[in-house]
Formats: C-alpha cells, sequence, structure tokens
C-alpha cells in the first residue's frame, strides 16, 4: 500500500500549484485504531441516542447532562485533550473521525461540538497552567459542561463590536462584567463559560467564568427550528465579579482566541456534516428500497436513482476533501512541534494555515448535507414531512449549520479575503500564475490532449479550471483593487470556483491514489463517482464565473474574458445518467452509504 508523505503545500496554496496522489491521505488509510474509535462513538449512538430522540428533543430535565457523562465515560470527550489532563491526546485525524460519527447525532451532535470543540479549545490552548489543571481534565471527563459566550443581539458576523463590559475592581482582585450574550449552546447546564468582554471600552478580552458566580443569570430556552434538545439560552451579566486569575490569555487579544478556534470549528463542523449525510443517505436508500408504488419499489425508478445516487457523490467528495485538508493541518502540527513550537501554538498555527481550507469545508459541507436531507424528504414523499419520520428531524437540524461558525456568506468572503492577504504579504505568489494565464489567453491554443494515461482528462480539466479562476480573481483585483471588498457578489462567484477547484482536485486525489492502492478495475465506481462530479463542477464553475466576469466588463475585454473562460471550461462528454444508475445500484444493493 502506499505511505501518505508530508504535504508540504501552504495554505490556499492549491489554486496554482499541482496536488499529488501520493501526499495525500483518503479515509481508505484509516488505521485500527481508528477504526476502532470509530466503531465506540457508532456503538454510544447506537445504544444511548437513536432509541431515545424524541425525549432528548423534548429536553427532559437532566438528559442531555446524563448522556454527555456516558460520553466522557467511554474518553469521546476527551479525544484531543492531551493525556496529562485525562484525555486521549490523539491527533487531529482522529478527534475528526470521532467528530464525524458523533455528527450523525442531532441535538447530541451540537452539545457534544460546543462543548469538545468552542468550550474547551480555548482553555486547551490559551489557558495558564493553572486554568489548564483546574478546568481540563473536569472538562475531558463530563464532569463539567462548557459553554461559549461570543454573539450578542447587535454582534453576530461583526463579533468584535460586542458590548459586554469588563471593567477592573479598584482593588485590582476582579473583573467587573456587563452585558448580555446570546445563542449560547448548552448554556441550560453548562459548568463553565468562556465569555468574551471589552475590557476599557475598546480591548476585546476573553475569560473563563464559573457558573453559580454571582452576577451570571440565564435566559429561558430558546425555542427553534431543529436541533430542539440542544440547550441554547440567553447568559446575562450583572455585576458578575470574575476573578483575575480567569483572565483567559491577554487583555485585548481576545479576537486571536475567538477566530483562532473558530479555524477548527469550521473544518470541525464540516466533519460533524458528513456524519449528517451518511445517516441521511443510509435513510434514504432503506426506504426506497421498501416503499413500493405501481408494484415495484421505487428505488427501481430512475428519478429516485439519480437522487441517492447524487446524495452519495456529495458525501463522497466531501469526505475526500474534509480528510485531505485534515491531513493537512495534521502534517503542519507535527512540523511545527518539531522546530519546538509549544502544543497549543501548533495547532493553531496548523489550523491558521489552512484557514482558506477551514472555511471552504464548512460552506460544502453545510450545503451538502443541506442537499442530502432535502431529496432525502423527497424520497419519503408525504412521509417525510411527517415529524413521525426520520426525515423531518434531520431536514431541520441540518439548516443551523450555515449560520454557526459565521454564515456561509462570511465565510464565502473570507476566502478570498484571506487568500489576497497572504498574496500582499507575499506568502503566496498568485500574481506570476495570473499573468501567465494572461498570456496563455494570448497565445494560439494548442489542440488534443496528447496523453492517455490514466487520470490526465481530468488533470488537464482541473489545470484549466484552476486558470479560469485566476482569469476572474485576477481581473476583479485589477479592476477594484482596494475597493473589492464592497463588490461582495463578485467575491462570492470567485468563492465558488475555489471551492469547486478544491473539491475536484480532492476526489481526484482520493481515486488516483485508491487506483494506485488497489488497481483501476477495483476502483470503477469511486471512478464513475469523481468523473460525475467533475462532469457537473466544471459547468457551475463556468456559471460562477461568468456571472462574475458579466459583472465587471463590458465591450471587447467582456468578450475576450468570456472566450477565455470558455477554453478553460471545456469538458468531455461523459454519460452522467449511466454512471448515476451505476452509483445507485451500489446503494441500493447494499441497503446503506457503502463508499
Amino acid at each position: 500500500m502506499s505511505q501518505t508523505k508530508i504535504n508540504s503545500h501552504k495554505g490556499g496554496e492549491f489554486i496554482i500549484t499541482e496536488s499529488h496522489a501520493q501526499d495525500t491521505f483518503i479515509p481508505e488509510e484509516f488505521t485500527e485504531e481508528h477504526l476502532m474509535m470509530a466503531a465506540m462513538a457508532d456503538d454510544f449512538l447506537d445504544a444511548e441516542v437513536f432509541p431515545i430522540l424524541d425525549r432528548i428533543d423534548a429536553q427532559e430535565e437532566g438528559l442531555m447532562q446524563s448522556i454527555m457523562n456516558k460520553a466522557g465515560e467511554l474518553g469521546l470527550l476527551g479525544v484531543s485533550v492531551p493525556e496529562e489532563y485525562g484525555g486521549f491526546g490523539k491527533d487531529f485525524i482522529t478527534g475528526m473521525l470521532i467528530t464525524e460519527k458523533m455528527g450523525a447525532g442531532h441535538s447530541v451532535a451540537v452539545a457534544v461540538a460546543a462543548h469538545t470543540g468552542i468550550g474547551t479549545l480555548p482553555i486547551l490552548y490559551f489557558g495558564t497552567k493553572a486554568q489548564k489543571d483546574k478546568y481540563l481534565p473536569k472538562l475531558a471527563s463530563g464532569e463539567w459542561k462548557a459553554s461559549y459566550c461570543l454573539t450578542e443581539p447587535g454582534s453576530g458576523s461583526d463579533a468584535l463590536a460586542a458590548k459586554t463590559k469588563a471593567v477592573l475592581s479598584p482593588d485590582g482582585k476582579h473583573y467587573i462584567l456587563n452585558g448580555q450574550k446570546m445563542w449560547i449552546t448548552n448554556a441550560g447546564f453548562a459548568d463553565v463559560f468562556t465569555v468574551f468582554a471589552q475590557v476599557d471600552g475598546d480591548k476585546f478580552t476573553g475569560f473563563i467564568v464559573d457558573k453559580g458566580t454571582p452576577g451570571l443569570t440565564l435566559g429561558e430556552e430558546e425555542h427553534k427550528m431543529g436541533i430542539k434538545g440542544s440547550s441554547t439560552r440567553q447568559v446575562f451579566f450583572m455585576d458578575c465579579k470574575v476573578p483575575v486569575e480567569n483572565l483567559l490569555g491577554e487583555v485585548g487579544k481576545g479576537h486571536l482566541i475567538a477566530f483562532n478556534i473558530l479555524n477548527i470549528g469550521r473544518a470541525k463542523l464540516a466533519g460533524a456534516a458528513l456524519g449528517g449525510c451518511k445517516r441521511a443517505v443510509t435513510t434514504s436508500v432503506n426506504y426506497a428500497n421498501t416503499r413500493e408504488q405501481f408494484k415495484l419499489p421505487i428505488a427501481k425508478f430512475g428519478a429516485i436513482r439519480y437522487k441517492l445516487a447524487e446524495q452519495a457523490i456529495r458525501t463522497y467528495v466531501m469526505e475526500s476533501a474534509l480528510y485531505r485538508a485534515s491531513h493537512q493541518i495534521d502534517d503542519k502540527e507535527k512540523q511545527l512541534l518539531a522546530e519546538g513550537k509549544e502544543f497549543a501554538k501548533a495547532l493553531l498555527g496548523a489550523a491558521e494555515e489552512y484557514a482558506v481550507e477551514c472555511a471552504l469545508l464548512k460552506v460544502f459541507g453545510s450545503e451538502v448535507l443541506d442537499y442530502v436531507v432535502d431529496e432525502g424528504v423527497q424520497i419519503f414523499g408525504g412521509y417525510g414531512y411527517s415529524s413521525d419520520c426520520p426525515m423531518d428531524r434531520a431536514y431541520r437540524d441540518a439548516r443551523i449549520n450555515r449560520i454557526f461558525e459565521g454564515t456561509n456568506e462570511i465565510n464565502r468572503l473570507l476566502m478570498l479575503d484571506m487568500l489576497l492577504k497572504r498574496a500582499m504579504k507575499g506568502e503566496l505568489d498568485l500574481m506570476t500564475p495570473a499573468q501567465n494565464v494572461q498570456k496563455e489567453l494570448m497565445a494560439i491554443p494548442e489542440f488534443g490532449n496528447g496523453d492517455d494515461a490514466p487520470f490526465s482528462a481530468e488533470k488537464k480539466t482541473l489545470a484549466n479550471m484552476k486558470k479560469a479562476a485566476l482569469i476572474v480573481a485576477g481581473t476583479a483585483v485589477q479592476k477594484f483593487m482596494m475597493q473589492l471588498a464592497k463588490e461582495q457578489e463578485i467575491i462570492m462567484n470567485i468563492s465558488d470556483m475555489l471551492i469547486e477547484i478544491y473539491i475536484c482536485e480532492s476526489v481526484l486525489l482520493r481515486v488516483e491514489k485508491l487506483a494506485d492502492i488497489k488497481g483501476n478495475e477495483a476502483i470503477a465506481i469511486h471512478n464513475d463517482i469523481m468523473k460525475t462530479y467533475f462532469n457537473d463542477s466544471v459547468d457551475r464553475l463556468s456559471i460562477a464565473g461568468k456571472n462574475a466576469i458579466n459583472s465587471m466588463s463590458e465591450g471587447d475585454e467582456n468578450r475576450m474574458l468570456l472566450m477565455g473562460l470558455k477554453r478553460f471550461t471545456k469538458s468531455a462528454p461523459f454519460n452522467t445518467k449511466e454512471a448515476r444508475r451505476r452509483i445507485a445500484k451500489e446503494l441500493i444493493d447494499a441497503n446503506k452509504y457503502c463508499f
């Protein structure tokens, strides 16, 4: 079996460099230990969560806490916490796999993710030795539950506009907090709150606030569209005295905590969405195999097979991208540790390096889950709309993911902003490849591929997709310069092109590596998935590019840019109908998500 090499690519560099299959981690390379831990999470959900989903959604008193206590006893809450603090101390890929498995757990997935992610990680990465010693063992075991208080009524996407204030007491022993937070997950039963407030009116700062601190009060449980079993409340601070030793990080450096934790949170959200997708595909296939119409199971009909296949295709390509990026983050963390960086700075630095990919995965993952559950409702037909059937809960619970961890709109804007900032700092050379594409446009095009090696057609298509994105992005930067931030629609178009490129490249790398391991004949169905996604992706990229070009050019320039876009978005004919039928047959025969 081929070994995964250290991936030396920088974050965001996928747009200008070629990646190689042998450098890429794929899910088929999970170790025995990975699979054992994944099976433990599966068994936990089967035993403790799925049989009582209605009770969980009814917020039965003490039920969520008892579920989390059981998860803590198994070690599922301490996967990423170092052993010295009572955790398993596992690598980033293991943590992602557990996140994926737990992601199928509806409201429990949200409670666990908030606790293990934004609830625990700020203390793990930014806490003092005393803070870590005090809090981490009890958070890893589940004895204490954590929540994260950032959002306020007036500050959602603009997190740094928070108005909650913190004033140092005259004796210098406490910070006095006043303000309110809203949409706080786990607030109803949390023992530990990570809270952000403005010190001296303008120094955004983090604090650890313990349950029972005088002046800390909670609002009533919010009534929500989905994730009904997840505790969501407002949190109020009225002259709340927080000991100075509970200051988290440095005064005025709270943004480092908030934004660095969000990078990891975005990738993990995609992981949880993947778990939800796989469960929803399996539920859809189960139903299609048993529901009869016109004396046949509906799985026999082409319209249903299309839906099943497309659910699986999008799930598979998302998985390919998720574990590719997880491996890159894991590698970068190990590299930084080897260079002498301390534990906390190593993982945060790795996640920051791949912040573009984290934002991209969050957007794509949440939108794939929405697609999968929406088509799941459609496959169930009228029953899909009934709250007695499983798709109702899946559909409602999925919707929050496009808002969590920064809305998808904010993340699309961030993707391009981060890339351009790296280019301006000289960390990424976007200018040279963009200029080369401009020169290529002026030259006579090459005809014929001339290369019949495996995957050469897809590699050429992918290289051309990158050129198309560079044309559009380069034109936008030249035209608008520092005013580009005001052209949000064009930025969204370019970000959609970036997403298609990263996902296409990820699935190509996975299938190419699988062919290397198993041989071409053994991976025919994976090839179908990859080719079908490529076929549709090129068209989506073309539409996004065309919309951007038409938004910023006219006349001869417009014609030249559109001609260049057309030249770089050609793809060979491929019968997606037959490919989807083959993919659907695999699913139907297995009666579950099986890739």
